[in-house]
């Protein structure tokens, strides 16, 4: 804490912005907790102002956490519309200019210590208030490859913090003197889970390899297909927990009831895992999902072998770009396009089951892109350019 006094740290002030989807969402969330616990061992609290949007993911989890929470109008600038977005377009570009007048009038009201963002639109007309009010702002980045926001606000961040070393590329050199790699703030209990509850709470037995398959909270179409064709081959080999969202539920469980009897009791299917998620990451031998930011910062920080199925119209390609470039780390298998059939996804694990040898590697390789001491970064970040005070920005890059 030398960099900031206690009695800097008593005045701290901060405005958190990001949201619109829980990959902006939940690791402000993360960084405001863990900043939260930081300052209250020398018994000060911050003063937290957290802007987005009224109807987005973030007014949900401020009001639920007893954040203070303040909603903006602001736009949202498609990169690829068709023709009906063209004119969504066109209306956002008049709501863009009230959102900065209203982030303006909200610095100025609120005078932070200091400014943090973790992407999304929202965060855009915050961002540009900060360096009109030379407030000290922090950008984070939680994909491989800049947002639209981000690559916009790079350019008048005090301190960019990048989840991944090879993010780097994407800054404009004069940018990069401002970077620094944090890696993504993952949830404390994600690092906390206990193996054996995980098998526990499934009824499920230790003594087989457990795989865990989720298409994230919603579920993901594709791989509950996946799934269902290569089930009966895979059971054999390993337990199942499946989290397949509430979309294919019925038809998850219609599958579960036509497998072979002496099969069916390996295989769990719900449409969402609660707060046994961290227990059933523990046990699971190797998790099969989607390659969002979110998920790959969890499975890195656990150091799991993973089989990485991208969504395939995610914003920038961004969870294609995330799986192969770890796939080329030998840090997880990747299936996508032609690949991304149950033929495929039963090679891919029954390879992996039969191999630990391989799987350790992988789970090494993994565990070299984690870095589950991410929060405690992004907050040493905040009270260090926070303790610099207000002055100058650095020159854009």
């Amino acid at each position: 804490m030398s960099l900031y006094g206690t009695q800097h740290l008593r005045q701290l002030r901060m405005i958190v912005t990001g949201g619109g989807t829980g990959g902006h969402t939940y690791p402000a969330l993360t960084t405001v907790t863990t900043l939260q616990a930081r300052l209250a061992e020398t018994g000060a609290t911050p003063e937290l102002l957290w802007v987005g949007v009224a109807d987005g993911l973030e007014a949900t989890i401020a009001e639920r956490h007893h954040i203070p929470f303040r909603a903006i109008t602001t736009g949202r600038l498609r990169r690829s519309p068709n023709p009906r977005e063209l004119a969504r377009n066109v209306v956002d570009a008049f709501r863009i200019p009230y959102g900065v007048a209203q982030a303006a009038l909200t610095v100025a009201r609120t005078r932070p210590s200091v400014v943090l963002s973790t992407g999304g639109y929202v965060s855009v007309p915050i961002g540009l208030a900060a360096r009109l009010f030379r407030v000290p702002y922090l950008l984070h980045e939680q994909t491989l490859s800049l947002g639209l926001a981000n690559r916009i606000l790079a350019r008048v961040a005090t301190r960019i913090l990048l989840s991944h070393e090879a993010s780097l590329k994407h800054l404009p050199a004069p940018s990069r003197r401002r970077a620094v790699v944090t890696g993504n703030p993952v949830r404390p209990a994600v690092l906390r889970g206990d193996a054996a509850k995980g098998f526990a709470a499934y009824g499920l037995d230790p003594a087989i390899p457990l795989v865990l398959v989720t298409g994230g909270a919603t579920g993901a179409q594709q791989i509950n297909r996946m799934l269902a064709g290569a089930l009966p081959g895979l059971l054999p080999h390993c337990q199942i927990v499946h989290q397949c969202g509430s979309l294919n539920h019925a038809e998850m469980q219609q599958a579960a009831r036509e497998l072979p009897p002496q099969l069916a009791h390996r295989y769990r299917v719900v449409d969402f895992i609660h707060d046994e998620l961290p227990d059933v990451l523990a046990a699971a031998a190797i998790v099969v999902a989607r390659s969002g930011a979110g998920t790959v910062a969890e499975l890195t920080a656990l150091g799991k072998a993973s089989v990485l199925i991208p969504y395939p119209v995610s914003a920038g390609d961004e969870q294609r770009i995330t799986a192969r470039h770890l796939a080329d780390q030998g840090a997880a298998v990747m299936l996508d396009g032609d690949q991304a059939t149950p033929e495929q996804l039963h090679a891919a694990i029954t390879s992996l089951l039969t191999d630990p040898r391989r799987r350790a590697a992988m789970s090494q390789a993994a565990a070299a892109h984690g870095r589950p001491d991410a929060a405690a970064r992004v907050v040493g970040e905040i009270l260090t350019v926070a303790s610099r005070g207000r002055g100058p920005a650095e020159p854009a890059g």
